[in-house]
């Protein structure tokens, strides 16, 4: 695709329906975590999953669309994720440092199924004012030469240096064949200086990923803002060759430096060799985030105008335990997050890694419920008290975070009583649930056959909102584009 080509693309010009196409075997690579069936509450009233605010699957569907691709790599979650919602923020002063809301009405794609919302809204204030140290950590390989990749990648981190200042400082460290520093601690202010670097930046070469990883690990530690923002930034299409290390020594490198305070961000650029499971596994690891940028426009989405919910941690290893009262729900199950669930007994270990949350990030699970209709299970259960009782909550959210740097998390309890439920939901319910009933049309999820992508975005149509950005109105063209695409 030429540079004038790749500028104009938009999902109104995707292929005709007979050219859909599949990546090449090989090529791009994704998680396969199996969906969530339906969970008995009698025999198992606790779900259990890790906050997600990564947002990739999102931008790289609508490129695979935009590009005429079969969708890969959906993750719900993500999708659900990418959009702001109107959540109440927490007060100036609050304990914590986040809201949490619910919302139940009923299944649009089963209408005996109730759908129940849970947001988590962090603070917007950010929990330092000292400087940033950021290492820019860019793959220069020969297979970033589309103009998909370094081009667009050089011009991203343009705008990002824009968003610096005198008190922060910028290393560069790129890698093919092997990695080279072309700048180290540089003043934020001398956006000339750095954006010149990154303009005069060419492809070619092997993948020497983890040495470079290395290298902008050991410069991040050696420019260390106590009580900054310490981050390392990996651009790359993916192909991460981990060279002299096993994926387990890689594993161990940035968790051990995420201890240490200095986290990664991780972007994805391009197509056709692109890794979306490593470089998920990656940001999670280094108590990141993982976004995939397929314009300059989402470049300026994720790296100037949500800067410091990317950069700035206000809630680390945050878990969400939801459990469901058996005198109102008789099985439910969470749409998405299927590479994020942890045992029961993960909630209250400290030492289980979990999602970190920035500042002003919002964070949106759904939850299919079936009714209980009266119904309090099997009698045969040895070890559990079927006793539905007397209440009419829906379920209590439990959540357990640390505050950045802090070893010992704090649990704080939110139930949904009878009130939650509304025949009027909201319009951030109405536009959420319908990217989920979008998400599960897109996965051909056997769990909800009845998911219907026409119906999703008329829903979608109709909770527009103020839109500020026109991101909720694209969506709705995203959902015309896989519909003309696959017929």
């Amino acid at each position: 695709m030429s540079d004038a080509a790749y500028e104009g693309a938009t999902l109104e010009d995707v292929p005709a329906p007979e050219e859909w196409r599949e990546v090449p075997p090989g090529g791009e690579e994704y998680d396969d975590s199996p969906e969530q069936p339906f969970q008995d509450v009698a025999a198992s009233p606790l779900s259990t999953f890790a906050s997600d605010v990564d947002t990739a699957s999102y931008s790289n569907l609508r490129r695979q669309l935009r590009d005429g691709l079969s969708p890969q790599g959906v993750r719900i979650e993500e999708l659900v994720n990418y959009f702001d919602y109107d959540y109440p923020a927490p007060a100036p002063g609050a304990d914590d440092p986040f809201t949490v809301t619910t919302q139940v009405a009923d299944a649009p794609w089963a209408s005996d199924h109730r759908l129940a919302m849970i947001g988590v809204q962090a603070t917007d204030a950010t929990p330092t004012r000292a400087g940033n140290n950021i290492v820019f950590l860019l793959d220069v390989s020969g297979s970033m030469s589309a103009p998909d990749k370094l081009p667009l990648l050089a011009e991203s981190f343009s705008l990002l240096v824009e968003r610096l200042g005198e008190d922060d400082t910028v290393s560069i460290v790129t890698y093919a064949g092997s990695d080279e520093v072309l700048a180290d601690s540089v003043p934020g202010d001398r956006h000339d200086e750095l954006v010149g670097i990154l303009r005069e930046l060419r492809a070619g070469g092997s993948t020497a990923g983890a040495a470079g990883l290395q290298t902008a690990y050991e410069l991040a530690t050696e420019n260390f803002v106590e009580g900054g923002n310490n981050r390392v930034v990996l651009a790359t299409d993916g192909d991460f060759n981990v060279g002299p290390y096993g994926p387990d020594e890689l594993t161990e490198l940035i968790e051990q430096h995420a201890r240490t305070g200095v986290y990664i961000s991780v972007l994805g650029f391009g197509m056709g060799n692109l890794k979306d499971s490593t470089m998920e596994a990656i940001a999670d690891h280094g108590n990141g985030n993982y976004a995939y940028i397929d314009t300059l426009d989402e470049a300026r989405k994720v790296l100037v105008d949500e800067f410091d919910s990317t950069m700035f941690v206000v809630a680390q290893d945050l878990k969400l335990q939801v459990e469901f009262n058996p005198a109102t729900v008789a099985r439910y199950r969470l749409l998405g997050y299927d590479n994020r669930r942890l045992a029961d007994e993960d909630f209250a270990d400290d030492t289980k890694d979990a999602g970190d949350v920035g500042a002003g990030h919002s964070v949106t699970a759904f939850y299919e419920l079936v009714p209980a209709d009266g119904e309090v299970g099997s009698d045969d259960l040895t070890y559990q008290d079927v006793e539905a009782g007397d209440s009419d909550d829906f379920l209590s959210v439990r959540v357990r975070y640390k505050q950045p740097g802090a070893s010992e998390s704090t649990e704080v309890v939110y139930p949904a009583g009878a009130d939650a439920y509304t025949r009027t939901p909201s319009a951030d319910f109405r536009f959420a649930s319908a990217v989920a009933e979008f998400g599960l049309a897109v996965t051909r999820s056997q769990h909800a056959e009845g998911a219907d992508p026409r119906r999703a975005r008329e829903r979608a149509e109709s909770a527009l909102g103020e839109d500020r950005y026109g991101l909720r109105a694209e969506f709705v063209s995203l959902v015309d584009a896989y519909e003309r695409v696959a017929g």
